[in-house]
Order: structure tokens, then C-alpha cells, then sequence
């Protein structure tokens, strides 16, 4: 989208968040009208009026930087994520008072239908306390779920366990175990000490193996850079492994030339090897162990609606048919198009790219995020005619600067063997 696509974009979002505070202003009013203090009654509404617009107004100040090469800093990050809150926060509010207003209209039609009222009286009730006092605790659950998202949600890692059962598993590698980091966006934090706990969580995993699948950057090869001697502790007996996700082409933001976007995209591949990542594009590795093998395989980024250059059949080139294969692939849409159907058996492929939206429900057998109905393999293990897939929800973050629900994610995986 060009710089007046996002001017017009963002003029619309103003005016709406406007119009959203005026009538929160209205509902405000309505509270406070039979407060005895009148400073009282301005602090709230002047204070209510200055931050929400003030977040507006500092949002759309800040746009013009989206479009240099630096993309979204965590600031616009935090600002987008404030804006968003407030939005969903007031968003909630008027629903509320706005069922309540239509109670009011549909009482004040038929009472003056029924009654005849004169014409100096009020055609509308006044607004009733509670339910401004029920809108506003309503309202302050999404805007505290949002806030601990952002401030605790987005650094509180999960260690998700898996165990993947197999026949054909050389014996060697029963009880063998990846370590899985995804989505690291290294662009985006904005807390070292918070970070760093999740790098030590991962460490103390002491797998077998590491491997990182994707988007080790929002656009450009220096966001990592700061980061490469925390990220270069995680180490495995068998290796650390790699392989790029959409987001570390660069393709989101505009560069000078494309000479300049091909630099980035090769210094960044630098930045793999100095973090001690064996980088995969498009080609395997053999892993050994006890004088068996396994084939890991690593592929460039395919994804239905994005870039689209991994190339499977080169990858698997040189690969023995009957070996025990575990691919990585950034996008979970590549298993659903091009793997769990492939002439050759891939026994699992590791992916992540979703996030799991960042936000949703996983708890007491429920597992919902809006994601869903844009992915249909989107978080966890999923199985097809012995063929797994396993989605990890992201380490880091994107845009929205927090996580509520689908918390970040270091994923470990033990292969074992089936027992005749």
C-alpha cells in the first residue's frame, strides 16, 4: 500500500476512535453527573479524553516511519498495541450502553404513545447509573487481559511437551529429542532480561537437537544482531539448524535498491552461522547417531499468499527413500499443499508462521484462536495417515506487542519407537 493508501487508512481509524469517544464521553457523563465534587467529575473526563486521543493522536504522528527501513519499531509496536486496546476497550463499553440507550428508546416511543406525554417533558428517560457502572466492568476485562498481554502475556514461555510414536524409528534415535524455537522477530523485544529467561528455559531443555524454523527478523538483518550472543547459547550434542520464514526476505518494507534488499538477505544468512545455525536452503543433512541416520531437511519459504521458493524435491535430493525424514518448514500451509501428500514419506515436519494470532483460548480441552479461520493447521501436533505436522506458536511477537491466551513457545519433541 502506498503513503496515501495508509494516510486514508488511518484517517478512517481517527475518525472512528473519535467518534467511539464521544459517545464513551456521553456514557462518562452519565456516571459522574451526580458526583458532588465537580473537579472530580473533570478529572475523569478530561483525563479519559486526553489519553484515548492522545494514543490516536500519537499513533497517526508516528505512521510516516512505517514506510523507511526500519518498519515498526517496538514503540509503533506499543502505540499500535494501545490503540488496539482502547479500541476493543471502548468498543465494549458502547455495546453496552448502547442497549442500554436503545432500552431507553423503545420506553420513551411507547410511553409517549401510551401516554400522550406533554411536550415539556423528556421524550427519553435518563440514562440509569448501572448500567454505565456495568459497562465500565465489562469493559475492563478485555482492557486489563490486553494490558497483561502486553506488560507479562508476551514474555511468559510455555514448554509444550510431545511425544511422536513411529515403526520405523532407528533404534539409535528412541528417546531422541528436539528443542523447537519459532517467529523469533528479534525486531520487536523490548525486554532483554524477560527474553533472556526464555533463551534459559530452552537451554535447560538439554535436547539432542535444535532447530529454529523462520523468521528470525521482522524485515532487516540488523534487529538480531544485539541478541546473536544470547541466541548463539542455545547448543544441542547433534547441532543447531535453521532454515528463513517469510518475514526474513525483507519483502515488507521498501529498500533503496534491490541490491541492497539481496545484502540484507546475505548478511542475515551470516547472521545464522554466527549464531551457530547450520542453515538449510532447499537441501538436508544426514544425523547420526549409534551408526544409524536420520535425514533433517530444510526447505526456503513456501507459503500460500506468500513468498513461494522452497523447493522440496531439491531439498529431498540425494535423500534415501526409506529414511527416517523430519523437514523443516516455516509455513504449515507447505505441509497441507505440498508434503503430507509427496510420493516421498516425511515422517515430520516442524513449522510455525501463525502465532497462533498471538491471542485465543487454550485451556480445559478448548483451543480457539481467530487464526483458525485463516489456518487450518495453526498450533500443536497434527497427525495425517502417520504424517505429523507440528506447529509451534512463536517465541517472539508481531504488530500487537503482547500475547493473551496463546502464550510464546519453546516446543520439545522425543521421537520414539513403537514397541512390536
Amino acid at each position: 500500500m502506498h503513503r496515501g493508501g495508509f494516510l486514508n487508512v488511518f484517517l478512517i481509524i481517527a475518525a472512528i476512535t473519535l467518534l467511539m469517544d464521544w459517545y464513551v464521553i456521553h456514557g462518562l457523563r452519565s456516571l459522574t453527573a451526580d458526583w458532588q465534587s465537580r473537579p472530580w467529575r473533570l478529572i475523569v473526563l478530561w483525563g479519559y479524553a486526553v489519553i484515548s486521543i492522545g494514543v490516536t493522536v500519537v499513533f497517526m504522528a508516528g505512521f510516516g516511519s512505517y514506510s523507511t527501513a526500519k518498519g515498526m519499531t517496538p514503540f509503533h509496536e506499543w502505540m499500535l498495541s494501545l490503540l488496539l486496546t482502547f479500541f476493543i476497550t471502548k468498543l465494549f463499553f458502547i455495546i453496552i450502553i448502547s442497549l442500554g440507550d436503545l432500552g431507553r428508546f423503545l420506553y420513551g416511543v411507547g410511553d409517549n404513545i401510551m401516554n400522550n406525554k406533554p411536550e415539556d417533558q423528556p421524550f427519553f428517560p435518563e440514562r440509569r447509573k448501572f448500567i454505565v457502572q456495568a459497562a465500565l466492568l465489562i469493559a475492563a476485562v478485555p482492557f486489563t487481559g490486553f494490558l497483561y498481554a502486553m506488560i507479562r502475556g508476551k514474555y511468559d514461555y510455555k514448554v509444550h511437551r510431545t511425544t511422536i510414536y513411529y515403526d520405523d524409528l532407528p533404534e539409535a534415535f528412541d528417546g531422541f529429542t528436539i528443542t523447537q524455537l519459532s517467529d523469533i522477530h528479534s525486531g520487536s523485544f523490548d525486554n532483554v532480561t524477560a527474553m533472556q529467561r526464555g533463551i534459559d528455559l530452552a537451554k535447560s531443555q538439554k535436547s539432542d537437537l535444535f532447530v529454529f524454523t523462520g523468521d528470525l527478523v521482522n524485515n532487516a538483518a540488523w534487529e538480531i544482531e544485539q541478541y546473536i550472543d544470547r541466541f548463539s547459547q542455545l547448543k544441542a550434542p547433534y547441532g543447531q539448524f535453521s532454515i528463513l520464514g517469510n518475514h526474513d526476505y525483507g519483502d515488507y518494507i521498501p529498500w533503496a535498491s534491490p541490491e541492497e534488499k539481496a545484502a540484507n538477505l546475505q548478511k542475515l544468512k551470516r547472521h545464522h552461522g554466527e549464531l551457530g545455525y547450520r542453515l538449510l536452503l532447499n537441501e538436508n543433512v544426514v544425523i547420526e547417531k549409534g551408526g544409524q541416520k536420520i535425514s533433517l531437511i530444510g526447505v526456503e519459504n513456501w507459503g500460500k499468499g506468500f513468498i513461494q521458493i522452497g523447493d522440496l524435491d531439491k531439498a529431498l535430493s540425494g535423500v534415501d527413500n526409506d529414511a527416517f525424514k523430519i523437514l523443516l518448514s516455516h509455513d504449515p500451509t507447505h505441509w497441507e499443499e505440498k508434503v503430507r501428500y509427496n510420493p516421498t514419506d516425511i515422517h515430520l515436519t516442524l513449522a510455525g508462521h501463525t502465532h497462533g494470532a498471538q491471542f485465543g483460548i487454550e485451556t480445559a480441552g478448548i483451543k480457539w484462536s481467530p487464526v483458525k479461520y485463516r489456518y487450518l493447521d495453526w498450533a500443536g501436533l497434527i497427525n495425517h495417515q502417520n504424517r505429523y505436522l507440528y506447529v509451534n506458536r512463536g517465541f517472539g511477537f508481531l504488530a500487537f506487542s503482547g500475547r493473551l491466551g496463546i502464550w510464546p513457545e519453546i516446543t520439545v519433541i522425543t521421537l520414539k519407537r513403537k514397541v512390536a
